[in-house]
């Protein structure tokens, strides 16, 4: 399997780490669409949500506190900021590798979505 996120989880490639756990990775993005752009990224691979088991509830409710986390440590929680997860190609899954977006960092984000 060629993951670039799985690359990265490895250390075969150079990221900017936000935070590490035994279970996830979180690193900056690099081409930002808001000054604070944060992956946060399963360490397991999980292509899609669809993948997920059940024996994968406890990190994909680990993903979310982290990012939660995350907007804390950045001091972005009280602004806002914006969670997103493209599952799929049609939604604009890049990276075949389940992971979050974090964004903020702004007065304000912008629509979800062009029309």
């Amino acid at each position: 399997m060629d993951c670039i996120f799985c690359r990265i989880i490895a250390g075969e490639i150079p990221s900017e780490k936000v935070l590490e756990t035994d279970e996830i990775l979180a690193f900056r993005d690099i081409n930002p669409a808001a000054p604070e752009h944060i992956l946060i990224v399963p360490k397991k691979h999980i292509q899609y949500l669809e993948d997920a088991t059940g024996s994968d509830i406890e990190i994909l409710g680990k993903l979310f506190l982290t990012a939660r986390d995350i907007a804390k440590l950045l001091s972005v929680e009280k602004n806002g900021y914006r969670l997103i997860l493209n599952n799929g190609k049609a939604a604009g899954q890049e990276v075949f590798h389940l992971h979050l977006h974090l964004l903020g960092g702004k007065e304000s984000l912008g629509p979800m979505l062009t029309r």
